[in-house]
């Protein structure tokens, strides 16, 4: 329990309950992680913002479209270029009993599909400090939204994570949840409150179009103001935009849409079947996750293994036929495959060659499918 009464879990739920850390009288857990994938340079305009108590100024950063806020003050710290120049070893990482995201830069959001937009933000967070993602459990609960699917299965999002540490100096963002009930009435100016008193956080990260506070009260430049008043650095990005031409007709009905690539988005071009989209605005391709209800695992028909929808950990794409596919065995291994989905069952098919790599290699209980562009 958190002092104010708050309850804080971590998001990574994993299929291996050991990959827990306790971390003091905190409940959350924190997982690092680190990959090896190539480099790619961020090209996201940002809006910057330093704690001042006398004057700011606004000028252009050496990117055309970006800009940055700047305060001075006698004695505060030197304004950062880029939105943050400090890097992770200039702040020491958290003492036991305090929380695990004390002294670290917050990303703010919900981070469903832990999409390229999601991504930019644990890059400008990696920027200063140690990256976390900081959203919120049980909303759906307390709002009284139908249940769905995640984009992402639990026990994958580790995986996902790690392959961004190449992005965010060779720091994987962990993630952090707080109960939604705990803060749901919070106001704008309680809740930035409750990241600088409670949880002790040195700055946030947040895209343009970021709400919070009771509401949403609360929009992107007064995060700004109030984290400026706490003492805590701030950052605004600007979302990164979907540049496909056929997205626009696909969100056309949505009056919330400004282009950006979203969740939403994610789960309407799934909803379509359309893989090579869903691979664009996820940077990476889709991977499904299929685990056994029983000791036996999955049962295979000659070269085909057939699955119940039941047992998905995350969102499958719409019925039909899916060339390039390929099951992923252990870290690295893949076999290719074809993958049909009807209303009620995954089927999976490989030649024998296949089969026989997949039994091999595991029990057929889990199932990890990646898929290629549709067909």
């Amino acid at each position: 329990m958190l002092a104010g009464g708050s309850r804080i879990s971590h998001h990574l739920r994993e299929c291996d309950p050991r990959l827990g850390l306790g971390l003091g009288f905190y409940s959350a857990r924190v997982v690092e992680l680190s990959c090896a994938c190539p480099p790619k340079p961020s090209s996201t305009p940002v809006l910057a913002a330093t704690h001042h108590h006398h004057h700011r100024r606004l000028r252009r950063t050496t990117s055309s479209s970006s800009y940055s806020i700047h305060s001075k003050s006698p004695g505060d710290f030197s304004a950062f270029s880029d939105c943050f120049s400090q890097r992770e070893e200039d702040h020491e990482l958290p003492s036991e009993g305090l929380s695990p995201v004390a002294g670290g830069i917050v990303a703010l959001g919900k981070f469903d599909a832990l999409h390229v937009g999601h991504r930019e933000l644990a890059i400008k967070a990696a920027k200063v400090g140690r990256p976390f993602l900081l959203s919120f459990v049980g909303m759906a609960e307390v709002l009284g939204w139908e249940p769905r699917a995640p984009i992402v299965a639990k026990c994958d999002r580790k995986r996902v994570l790690s392959s961004w540490s190449s992005y965010c100096s060779d720091m994987a963002p962990a993630e952090f949840q707080i109960e939604f009930s705990s803060v749901r009435h919070l106001t704008p100016r309680q809740f930035v409150e409750k990241l600088s008193k409670e949880l002790g956080v040195h700055g946030v990260v947040a895209g343009e179009n970021y709400r919070f506070g009771y509401r949403a009260a609360g929009d992107a430049l007064e995060l700004v103001r109030l984290c400026e008043e706490y003492g805590m650095e701030a950052c605004i990005i600007k979302s990164v935009m979907d540049k496909n031409e056929y997205a626009r007709n696909l969100n056309a009905n949505d009056s919330k849409e400004r282009g950006q690539v979203s969740s939403t988005r994610v789960r309407r071009a799934l909803a379509v079947g359309d893989m090579r989209y869903v691979s664009e605005l996820l940077g990476r391709k889709h991977r499904l996750i299929l685990m056994a209800k029983d000791k036996g695992g999955f049962s295979s028909n000659g070269s085909r293994v057939s699955v119940p929808k039941s047992c998905l950990l995350n969102l499958a794409p719409k019925e039909g036929l899916y060339e390039k596919c390929s099951i992923v065995v252990g870290e690295e291994k893949v076999v290719a495959c074809k993958v049909v989905i009807d209303i009620t069952h995954v089927h999976i098919e490989m030649d024998e060659l296949g089969i026989c790599n997949i039994a091999g290699n595991q029990d057929l209980r889990l199932l990890r499918i990646e898929f290629g562009d549709s067909v």
